[in-house]
């Protein structure tokens, strides 16, 4: 057998020897031969197809813990590890590409430029036990800059969200502005999380989602954990800006699961992310710019599990249709096809103060 010593390996795979001798160390890559005089590394040409793939999954910024696993595993099963990988990659790549365009509009003094034309929120909101389900576990809000939607989960789970959106009330009377409506919301989930720990006093399936949006004026900030949803219905389209933390989502992110299949799945009630008191939750937190004419929606799964996203939109859509008429008509929907969950929603224009703000629920 001809060996390639260390050097020339390291050519053909493009790896430095520096990093096949940490590779060694880690038991990634060990030589096919140590010379137990020189201590000199060696390596078979059998062995360039796994540094190769090393190298690949290097540079695309996996951590060296998965790649022994990949390496370790079928080329089919290796693919899947892969996909899943960049998927999670991609989605933490949009969470922070969000932020940075927050940081760069904020320090470049984007965000301190707003318009002047003065704009308000116009909302309803509305929450229902549904058919079936014996106990009304959500919680809404809606209110002058908070809307909110939590939905509980366990037998506190009224309880817990209800915590969970008490929590947030401190933010009607809140000083904010663009620099500090991220950091404001971030604290308020933290002691979201606090209040629902004092809630399941150790119990484990007691929970709570939570979405929620803030308006600072010109601007909406939303904050987000679990699989209750936010959209924007804008110029007659209907735009999803929240991303399920399920068990099932992460599924169909990482290519395991069709949609299709995920409506059937047994864990399809199982979430990725809440706020449980238990881990410290990681809620999503972004900016959207507001203009007039749009409409927002925050639901609970109750309303998503039975009533489609183009439902939703026709419902949302209606032509002159203010927001209490609005919401109703969305929780009325789910409730004719069953009502098999609790459903909630908030339903909130933006709109020029032409008139009194409108209230309901």
């Amino acid at each position: 057998m001809e060996w390639l010593t260390i050097g020339a390996f390291a050519k053909a795979c493009r790896l430095s020897p520096k990093a096949l001798r940490l590779y060694d160390e880690l038991d990634l890559l060990r030589p096919a031969r140590v010379d137990p005089d020189t201590g000199y590394r060696y390596y078979a040409a059998e062995q360039l197809e796994r540094a190769r793939l090393v190298a690949w999954l290097r540079r695309l910024g996996m951590p060296l813990a998965p790649i022994r696993e990949v390496c370790g595993l079928p080329a089919d099963r290796a693919a899947q590890e892969i996909r899943a990988y960049w998927a999670r990659v991609e989605a933490e790549t949009a969470v922070r590409r969000d932020l940075a365009a927050f940081l760069v509009d904020h320090l470049s003094g984007e965000s301190r430029r707003e318009t002047t034309k003065m704009l308000e929120l116009r909302y309803a909101a509305h929450s229902d036990r549904g058919h079936v389900r014996p106990a009304n576990q959500d919680t809404v809000y809606a209110g002058r800059r908070l809307l909110a939607v939590a939905d509980g989960c366990g037998a506190g789970g009224a309880l817990a969200s209800a915590a969970a959106v008490d929590a947030l009330k401190f933010l009607e009377g809140a000083e904010l502005s663009a620099g500090n409506v991220l950091n404001l919301l971030e604290d308020a989930v933290r002691s979201a999380d606090e209040a629902v720990r004092a809630v399941a006093e150790g119990s484990e399936d007691v929970g709570t989602t939570l979405t929620a949006l803030l308006w600072t004026g010109s601007r909406l900030a939303l904050v987000h954990i679990g699989d209750s949803r936010a959209y924007l219905l804008r110029d007659g389209e209907l735009f999803r800006i929240t991303h399920d933390h399920s068990v099932v989502q992460s599924l169909i992110d990482e290519g395991r699961l069709t949609p299709a299949e995920a409506d059937s799945h047994p864990q399809r009630m199982l979430l990725a992310r809440a706020l449980s008191g238990g881990e410290q939750a990681t809620p999503d937190l972004k900016l959207h710019e507001a203009r007039s004419g749009d409409r927002y929606l925050l639901c609970s799964d109750g309303l998503t599990r039975v009533v489609s996203d183009g439902r939703i939109q026709e419902l949302l859509g209606g032509s002159g249709l203010e927001p209490g008429p609005a919401v109703r008509g969305l929780v009325d929907e789910a409730n004719s096809v069953g009502g098999p969950d609790n459903v909630s929603a908030v339903v909130a224009d933006v709109a020029s103060p032409t008139r009194p703000s409108v209230q309901g629920g």
